[in-house]
């Protein structure tokens, strides 16, 4: 067991998980004297010495050795914001002395900024009410500020429950964590990263307007199009997005602090949800409102799965966008090759000078995972059982993952693939002079059926539409050129008037 290595998340043995920091006691050699022995109301419990956390949070740890994934920085950020908010907002209610107060404020911060994420130990597969991770917040921030006002770990000078969690349940502490994470995720991650890709991609509609180019339905030649209108759509695809967004963020503005147990409010004072929202809003810069209704900002939690529902449509939106310039850049020799991506790293290990479309593929992949994600939540959303949601670790972690992998992958492909794309302006030409769906520009002059003619001859022949009309002697050269302005075929009207 010395021998082995803690860079692990996890060790093996026969087919159950172990996880490492369960048992990191043993690979450190510990003894009895490296722990300490809390109580809670079942009893005794051993807690590492060095562990800030406490007897409720060994529990759990001890229960749910299952995957090792631990809540997101964003998580543990915004239950350090709420428990400050609530000490800030009981203090100005009269019922938490200022000393205990400013103990609290103090160690909450430090939890807030990220000072102790290593004391957050628990796996987001627990107890669906997300119990279990409140009081590891509520422990830690205790025993800080205990030590603070010189007692020691354990001795609960500042109690987690009376003092840190007063005034709050985990059943409205843990969705109010959800939304507040949520909405900072979006506001300072996701929008920021929409917006770069959008003004990228509408660079790139500028600059690639005035090149002509096959259009292309159900995968086959159509009438022609500017590249720089296909990527002027894949701009409003994300410019939608960004609407979107500012959508889920007015649903998740409603939080649900205050409803403690089951949304009645029971050991809240009146006015505390209101003052501490109001800290909870200076501290994020984001304006955050009590819940209209208690019982269903705890029981049910449609506004995340809409929020969702947003992140899934981005993803959809980016498949979409980063597919097409992955089929657009195939080739160099037997595919379209509209267009080059930079080449940012070799492709094969067997084949020499090849290169693939890697960031479009990271991003799709990304964009796959959202997908699966959104399922998660939505399973989640349906569980809201009577009073309470009960799959509620899961969908946090599922929301903040999706938020930060849209994020990070956005960033990746703009900076190391859109912003470089350059366009093959002689291949659009070439290919989209031997478009057979041309001839759809002849449909006014000399009707659809002998238009049809034209462009089969056009097809089998692999003649131009142009070259097949002067030479069955359908019109004079002179008219054909006016109808045929490719440029006119990109924009409303009828082609020749």
């Amino acid at each position: 067991m010395m021998r082995f290595q803690q860079s692990s998340t996890s060790l093996i043995f026969g087919t159950g998980i172990l996880h490492l920091y369960f048992i990191r006691s043993v690979l450190k050699g510990n003894t009895m004297s490296d722990f300490r022995i809390e109580k809670d109301s079942l009893g005794e419990v051993r807690v590492p010495a060095d562990a800030w956390y406490a007897a409720q949070t060994q529990r759990a740890h001890n229960n749910f050795p299952i995957s090792g994934i631990r809540f997101p920085r964003r998580f543990i950020e915004a239950l350090g914001t709420i428990k400050l908010a609530s000490a800030r907002a009981n203090h100005a209610l009269g019922i938490l002395d200022e000393n205990v107060m400013n103990a609290i404020v103090h160690a909450s911060e430090q939890v807030r900024t990220g000072a102790y994420d290593d004391e957050f130990v628990l796996d987001i597969f627990q107890t669906g009410s997300g119990t279990s991770s409140n009081m590891n917040a509520n422990e830690v921030i205790s025993n800080l500020a205990t030590v603070a006002n010189g007692g020691k770990k354990g001795e609960k000078l500042i109690h987690p429950n009376d003092h840190v969690n007063m005034s709050q349940s985990s059943n409205d502490v843990i969705p109010t964590a959800m939304h507040v994470s949520a909405a900072v995720a979006l506001k300072t991650e996701l929008l920021p990263a929409l917006e770069s890709f959008k003004m990228e991609l509408a660079a790139k509609s500028a600059e690639f307007d005035d090149i002509l180019k096959s259009g292309r339905t159900h995968l086959m030649d159509a009438t022609p199009v500017r590249l720089g209108q296909e990527f002027g759509g894949y701009a409003a695809q994300i410019s939608s997005c960004i609407k979107r967004v500012h959508v889920a963020l007015e649903e998740l503005s409603q939080l649900a602090l205050g409803g403690t147990a089951t949304g009645t409010g029971i050991n809240c004072p009146a006015g505390f949800s209101t003052s501490a929202i109001g800290f909870i809003n200076t501290l994020t810069g984001i304006t955050f409102l009590e819940a209209d209704n208690h019982f269903e900002a705890q029981a049910s939690k449609d506004a995340f799965v809409q929020a969702s529902g947003t992140l899934n449509t981005i993803a959809v939106a980016l498949m979409k966008i980063v597919n097409d310039i992955r089929h657009m850049s195939s080739g160099p020799s037997s595919g379209l090759a509209e267009i080059q991506l930079p080449a940012i790293q070799p492709g094969s290990s067997i084949m020499p000078g090849k290169v693939n479309p890697v960031m479009s593929e990271a991003v799709m992949m990304v964009c796959a995972k959202v997908m699966g994600n959104h399922v998660t939540i939505t399973t989640g959303g349906q569980h809201g059982n009577f009073e309470l949601n009960v799959m509620m670790p899961v969908m946090a972690h599922a929301m903040l993952e999706s938020i930060a992998i849209l994020s990070g992958s956005m960033n990746a492909f703009r900076t190391n693939c859109l912003t470089g794309i350059t366009a093959d302006r002689e291949r659009c030409r070439e290919l989209l002079e031997l478009n057979p769906s041309i001839a759809t520009a002849l449909n006014r002059s000399i009707g659809y059926d002998l238009a049809s003619k034209v462009a089969k001859a056009s097809a089998t022949q692999k003649k131009s539409v142009r070259q097949v009309v002067l030479e069955m002697n359908i019109m004079d050269e002179k008219t054909l050129n006016e109808v045929l302005d490719v440029r006119h075929m990109t924009e409303p009207g009828i082609p020749g008037q």
